[in-house]
């Protein structure tokens, strides 16, 4: 996983953040293809994985907790599981490698607003998505009492 602090600038106004240029050489894929998608206050997203694209989110609204959890067979974390707190105070940059389950869990008191920068375009016709309930035992992390699948 690769992880970008973003930085904010505050006046009286409000704020203004880069959510990407490629001078920083944050990735080394290009940027062809933006969605944005919400996660509700409590909500579970996942689990998912994708095994041709890498999923590249930054939050804009709210509070997440992003769960990955590594099963590659010959990854140097294979069998860690880790917990990436984004919210509205810490913005980043977060790449999450194919082959890597990850859930979005919302934490916080209002709807999470993410933009994703897949490495590919959406493939509608077969997608790059695979899933596992959000209770599956394959994974060493509960969500509580919260809802999603």
């Amino acid at each position: 996983m690769k992880i970008r602090d973003v930085v904010v600038h505050s006046d009286e106004r409000g704020t203004v953040f880069e959510i990407f240029d490629p001078r920083w050489g944050w990735h080394p894929e290009p940027m062809v293809f933006a969605y944005c998608f919400t996660v509700g206050p409590g909500i579970v997203k996942g689990w998912g994985l994708h095994k041709e694209h890498e999923d590249r989110y930054v939050l804009l609204q709210g509070e997440l907790e992003l769960v990955v959890y590594d099963l590659r067979p010959n990854s140097k974390t294979r069998g860690e599981l880790r917990k990436i707190r984004l919210s509205e105070q810490k913005r980043q940059l977060v790449s999450i490698p194919r082959f890597v389950w990850h859930a979005d869990h919302n934490i916080g008191s209002k709807e999470a607003v993410v933009v994703n920068f897949p490495t590919a375009p959406y493939n509608h016709a077969n997608p790059d998505k695979y899933r596992l309930p959000v209770n599956t035992d394959l994974i060493p992390h509960s969500f509580g009492n919260a809802k999603g699948w």
